[in-house]
């Protein structure tokens, strides 16, 4: 007798109900809503781990800067298209203080999230240039991202980077490069998934590279200051996080609010871009758009607006104050989301004391930190299937193959986890090594 949560009949029910066509590929979209259903038809409820959406409190700072500015009557008026003053300001002081990077205000371009910022860029990008037209992404990665090309018709081309660490990426960038139809690299450091970090030299190799074949760097900085293997997140001095601003001046910083403030459903960030590439001059863009051509402009004005038709007012300033807060040291959002961390850690235990493995569990020459991610696998059971077997258990995850990794396993979120959770966790992933007993 299996010791599941939810039957196979009960999930396969659910899933012919929403219309998904392949379960053991599903999106973050389509995982989260059959264990949302399955929460409503029975009561249970999951050990979340699918969505990666915040699991702290909204930071107050923000929110009492949003009261008051809604009181001030801001409501009343169209936001300016490149965003107000205050919040440009402050995103080029954040900048400075925690990276230690110099961007003008100007160059500080307000998005609705860095998915609105990467969206708008992937435009741009593809578009500065006749023939150089493809995105390559280096995986694993946020699926998301290509859902974006798919819409505006853009070509894309990957490759996973976790054989090509250190010198060998390299060569194996460089060959995607030479053949001169890549507009921009994108990544996120820390990754998601795998939460692997992008070393210094590494980001050398990839600022040097764009450099050489004139490609834009795409930097999300959705888990800024989140490596907790060092003590980042202090203003105006080091360590300062890594990036490949240092590296090239062809690049876009996309820094949201989501993660380090908690602030996700404000859907607010800031695409920083490099002061020289926000005054480059590219024909096909004027002619395109009619406007000055240059990229900066049409990147806010031309594209970006006719995407969202600009941030939300209020919730502008509210990043504006958070910003500025931490760049005054009143308010540190680093030690704020050290509690990912702390969860990774209990909930991993949970797995490996129960026959799971860690996936992703090196980092070059040091283990994979704790923090908003985490990657698990099961013997050797596909990505696929084990998303599938977890969901009988009530425990939802994505799959590893659904990100670019050529790894068996599955993607696990700690954002959502609460204490009364660990002792349910427990049980089920126990129950699930006995339904599911590993060769010796």
């Amino acid at each position: 007798m299996k010791h599941q949560v939810f039957s196979e009949e009960l999930v396969a029910s659910v899933v012919q109900e929403l219309h998904i066509a392949d379960l053991a590929h599903a999106t973050i979209g389509e995982v989260l809503l059959v264990a949302s259903r399955l929460e409503q038809l029975t009561g249970i409820p999951f050990i979340r781990m699918d969505q990666g959406s915040p699991g702290l409190p909204v930071n107050r700072v923000g929110v009492e800067a949003e009261k008051v500015a809604l009181d001030r009557g801001v409501g009343a008026q169209y936001p300016a298209a490149d965003g107000i003053p205050e919040l440009k300001r402050e995103a080029s002081r954040f900048v400075k203080a925690f990276v230690n990077v110099d961007i003008t205000p100007r160059s500080c371009i307000p998005t609705t999230g860095s998915v609105a910022a990467s969206f708008g860029a992937f435009v741009v990008c593809t578009q500065c240039r006749p023939g150089k037209d493809k995105v390559l992404f280096i995986d694993p990665g946020f699926p998301i991202q290509k859902s974006q090309l798919r819409i505006i018709g853009a070509r894309w081309e990957q490759f996973y980077i976790y054989r090509y660490r250190g010198e060998a990426l390299r060569d194996k960038l460089e060959s995607y490069l030479c053949r001169g139809d890549i507009a921009a690299i994108v990544y996120s450091n820390p990754n998601n998934p795998a939460w692997i970090c992008l070393e210094d030299s590494e980001l050398k190799i990839i600022g040097e590279l764009a450099d050489r074949y004139d490609a834009v760097v795409l930097e999300n900085m959705a888990y800024f200051c989140m490596d907790f293997r060092q003590d980042l997140g202090h203003p105006w001095q080091p360590p300062y996080p890594p990036t490949v601003a240092r590296y090239t001046d062809r690049y876009i910083l996309m820094l949201s609010s989501s993660k380090i403030f908690s602030y996700a459903g404000q859907r607010i960030a800031v695409a920083c871009v490099s002061d020289k590439l926000f005054d480059t001059h590219f024909p096909a863009l004027a002619a395109r758009y009619g406007d000055s051509g240059m990229f900066g402009q049409t990147f806010e004005a031309s594209v970006l607006y006719m995407i969202t038709s600009g941030c939300i007012a209020s919730t502008q300033y509210g990043y504006a104050e958070m910003l500025k807060a931490s760049s005054d040291g009143m308010l540190d959002f680093a030690a704020d989301v050290r509690e990912y961390a702390r969860r990774a850690e209990r909930m991993k235990k949970i797995f490996t004391d129960n026959g799971f493995h860690i996936v992703y569990d090196y980092d070059v020459t040091r283990p994979v930190g704790d923090g908003f991610f985490f990657t698990i696998g099961y013997g050797q059971m596909d990505g696929g299937d084990l998303l599938r077997e977890l969901l009988y258990y009530g425990v939802s995850s994505i799959s590893l193959s659904t990100t670019g990794s050529e790894q068996y396993g599955v993607r696990a979120c700690t954002s959502r986890m609460r204490e009364e959770l660990y002792p349910v966790m427990e049980e089920r992933m126990r129950n699930f090594r006995l339904d599911h007993p590993l060769e010796k």
